[in-house]
């Protein structure tokens, strides 16, 4: 079993700044590819960014290009979302989550085996 532990999600003004971190216990996952989901109140859960279990390739969704970026540290068994140049449509609670068996996390790819509690990200003036 992994357990997933979202934090550093908060109140941040427009153009803003956050890192969001993922940790893992129970288990190394150094061999799973690993994703970044939200979710905005009233609209479904998406995948933001996915990170291949080799951390060669990404997938990124259109709305964040060039603004978020996903990256893990092995050696510490978690995962970042750093989160640049915010906006208020990036409001949402935002999820970690890991799979076993997937290659890389991809929309609609399935199965997600690993799932962290979520942490609030809200941008407003």
């Amino acid at each position: 079993q992994v357990q997933l532990v979202e934090s550093g999600g908060g109140l941040v003004q427009p153009g803003g700044s956050l890192r969001l971190s993922c940790a893992a216990s129970g288990r190394t996952f150094t061999n799973y590819a690993v994703g970044w989901f939200r979710q905005a109140p009233g609209k479904e859960r998406e995948l933001v960014l996915g990170l291949s279990r080799s951390g060669q390739s990404t997938w990124t969704a259109d709305s964040v290009k060039g603004r978020f970026t996903i990256s893990r540290d092995n050696a510490k068994n978690t995962v970042y979302l750093q989160m640049n140049n915010l906006k208020p449509e990036d409001t949402a609670v935002y999820y970690c989550a890991a799979s076993g068996r997937l290659t890389i996390l991809t929309p609609g790819a399935s199965p997600i085996d690993y799932w962290g509690q979520g942490t609030q990200v809200t941008v407003s003036a």
